[in-house]
């Protein structure tokens, strides 16, 4: 694991004890510090019986702590850990600033950070591909799902890779990434923020962090990004700060079978300009992009049944993140695209995604959005009510002809039916199994709601 002499002699409270929360925990003990930890559920507290002292922070004397690790699902908004924080004068800081206070004693290394509403754990994924197979030691952890503090430190002259959302950059104080870069920014998460603008600003902090020598990379398809990009460039040389759109890449872009459509054009012009400032060429990443797999629930092929492809968009949650996958397949010669969109929305409307409705052939509404997202798609495409995902599935495996594609991508989240969006998209693969093999012996989706 990763940790620091520093700890030593130190005090930390520890809030929230899922993965990043163990490893803070874990990182903090062997680094030294005195800990208190606490979690709502029973199973990971007995866990940690007789390591640390099982106590809620937001209820406890804080007095003397050097900082309070909190859960980046733990909303600072409104839960009363930052209030008590405040009153006893102890900062709240997430893993990720663990992190940070714990490099100077690792072997040289550089971080990139990777920020944005969509796409970035496909362009986290994606870089850390380029860097592994330009053979340079690397590390890929943060928001993706892997805690940067339970994996071994890298040698000298590795590379970690690091996915920042907002919730951890809101946590995050001084971690200086030689490159970091932003690709995009709609709306979401707004009840965590003072609407929109306190949500941009919140991604913004990932640059504010770096030092004016540093790299910076932007997308080019929002205002509030290239709002960023010109504050950062007022304040470095030019040549350290790029912005992308991918236009230069089209010509290869036939050759990247897991990096189709627009949205991810723009994924891999950013996993470029990354791999470029880390000093890598076009010998290192071309052949990269074109052996990139992808990563399971963003645009995942999942079968071919009888010539309709089925794409598991499990990730999109939100409308924005949806809008690229409906692009990405062309109406040619007829609309192509049978959409599975609901679950439970995070608005009531799907703005982003109407220039694309020309590509639908049908929709299917599934979840608690499900009757709303039928009124508002009704109007522009043929639209089933299909409420559960297997009989949408069912309904769409039916209508489907040759050459479309069935496709999980509902711009919404899915706590109304599933544990997650990874249980929905697991659950969707498991169904289109089982429905193009009927022989065989039926599973319940794992992580489904009863």
């Amino acid at each position: 694991m990763i940790t620091t002499p520093a700890f030593a002699g130190q005090r930390y409270a520890v809030l929230g004890l899922a993965r990043s929360g163990m490893a803070a925990v874990e990182s903090l003990l062997a680094g030294g510090a005195s800990v208190m930890a606490w979690d709502s559920r029973e199973e990971p507290r007995r866990k940690l019986e007789g390591r640390v002292e099982l106590a809620d922070p937001a209820t406890a004397d804080l007095t003397g702590y050097n900082g309070v690790v909190v859960s980046p699902g733990v909303p600072l908004n409104t839960h009363p850990i930052a209030e008590a924080a405040a009153r006893q004068n102890v900062p709240v800081i997430g893993d990720i600033e663990l992190f940070a206070l714990a490099r100077p004693h690792l072997p040289a290394h550089r971080v990139v950070g990777i920020t944005g509403t969509n796409g970035k754990s496909t362009t986290t994924a994606l870089v850390h591909h380029i860097v592994q197979s330009a053979a340079l030691p690397v590390r890929m952890g943060g928001n993706i799902g892997l805690p940067v503090l339970s994996q071994n430190p890298l040698s000298a002259g590795g590379v970690y890779v690091l996915e920042l959302s907002s919730y951890q950059l809101d946590l995050t104080f001084s971690l200086e990434c030689e490159v970091a870069a932003l690709l995009n920014v709609t709306p979401d998460h707004l009840d965590r923020y003072d609407g929109f603008a306190g949500y941009a600003a919140s991604k913004a902090r990932l640059f504010e962090m770096q030092r004016a020598d540093q790299f910076a990379v932007f997308g080019m398809g929002d205002p509030e990004t290239q709002a960023v990009a010109a504050r950062e460039t007022a304040r470095r040389e030019q040549w350290r700060v790029r912005s992308v759109d991918g236009l230069d890449l089209t010509q290869l872009q036939h050759d990247w079978p897991s990096l189709q459509g627009p949205h991810n054009l723009q994924n891999a012009a950013v996993a470029v300009a990354i791999a470029e400032a880390l000093g890598l060429t076009p010998m290192q990443w071309r052949p990269a992009l074109a052996s990139f797999r992808g990563l399971p629930h963003r645009m995942e092929r999942v079968a071919d049944v009888n010539g309709v492809m089925f794409i598991n968009d499990s990730k999109a949650t939100n409308p924005a993140s949806t809008a690229p996958a409906l692009a990405a397949f062309k109406p040619v010669p007829r609309a192509r695209i049978h959409w599975i969109v609901g679950g439970l929305p995070k608005g009531d409307r799907l703005d982003e995604c109407e220039p694309w409705f020309s590509h639908i052939a049908a929709a299917y509404t599934i979840g608690d959005a499900g009757p709303r997202f039928a009124e508002l798609l009704a109007p522009h495409m043929p639209v089933r009510r299909s409420e559960m995902m297997c009989e949408a599935i069912r309904q769409a495996m039916e209508a489907a002809l040759p050459g479309d594609v069935v496709l999980l991508s509902p711009a919404c989240a899915s706590f109304d039916q599933f544990r997650d969006y990874e249980a929905r998209g697991d659950a969707f693969r498991q169904i289109v199994d089982a429905l193009a093999h009927p022989d065989a012996d039926p599973v319940r989706p794992a992580g489904a709601l009863s």
